[in-house]
């Protein structure tokens, strides 16, 4: 485990320009504002959820896989308490905090004072690759600390841990891509994964729309708790991306990150 950040680095840049170059070539949607400068914006808001997450390790003394670590050196958590072979903790563990993911995105709907952070995401005027990096620092933090809390309280594997990662950041960057899948394909994919017209429904400015489709990875949750929408009312070309009084200011890095403690 001692490479795990080096791996989940390399994977996460090679999926980032394999979905980049996709949606240049065959986009499902035109933009709305230029590349740039909304690229600009979103990458630097990731820069700042990993200079949080430095400040955060700073103040905690472990974070998640070091936690899962931890938790099996100690004994602490479910996992270790029981008998189970490896492969079945790591599929557990990657079905349960991906579902806890899922639960953590219907809670920030929910609670208002956690919607304020979570629509620095939403209100993303377009929907790409780099929409699924565009979070609030305090989100990201908040989000790490519902993670570690789980991890001690079910003692997952590091690898579990580590795989999970990897699978929700892959797969939130392709259900975020701008790319056109064949009806076919999206139509077999959405049976399991979260697709990019699935995920889009998501990014729709009509609330009740926007609340639904919450899954990053697995599409079955949504199925199971009756908040899964098929299609957009106004079809994937015309339906509105964001939020609904915003406007172009979403694409400037200053007003995202004061978003959440304005009046709207």
């Amino acid at each position: 485990m001692e490479n795990h950040a080096l791996i989940r680095l390399s994977v996460f840049a090679g999926l980032f320009a394999l979905f980049a170059v996709i949606e240049a070539l065959a986009p499902r949607r035109a933009r709305t504002q230029p590349r740039s400068t909304r690229w600009f914006t979103n990458w630097a808001i990731i820069i700042l959820d990993m200079l949080t997450l430095r400040l955060l390790a700073l103040a905690l003394p472990l974070l998640a896989v070091g936690a899962a670590l931890d938790a099996q050196t100690e004994g602490w958590g479910v996992m270790n308490a029981v008998e189970l072979p490896l492969w079945a903790t790591v599929v557990a563990t990657v079905l349960i905090f991906d579902f806890a993911i899922w639960a953590q995105h219907v809670i920030t709907h929910k609670i208002p004072l956690l919607w304020r952070f979570h629509r620095v995401h939403h209100a993303d005027r377009d929907f790409d690759v780099t929409t699924a990096i565009r979070f609030h620092p305090v989100e990201i933090a908040f989000s790490m600390l519902l993670k570690i809390g789980l991890v001690y309280l079910l003692g997952p594997p590091a690898i579990g841990i580590v795989l999970f990662e990897i699978i929700l950041n892959g797969t939130a960057m392709f259900n975020h891509a701008n790319i056109r899948l064949p009806l076919w394909l999206d139509g077999v994919m959405r049976r399991l994964l979260v697709t990019p017209d699935m995920h889009r429904v998501h990014h729709s400015d009509i609330r009740a729309e926007h609340d639904s489709n919450y899954g990053f990875s697995l599409s079955i949750w949504d199925r199971m708790f009756g908040t899964y929408i098929a299609q957009p009312t106004r079809g994937h070309n015309d339906m509105t991306i964001g939020l609904q009084w915003q406007d172009d200011r979403p694409s400037r890095l200053g007003w995202s990150l004061t978003l959440p403690f304005r009046h709207k």
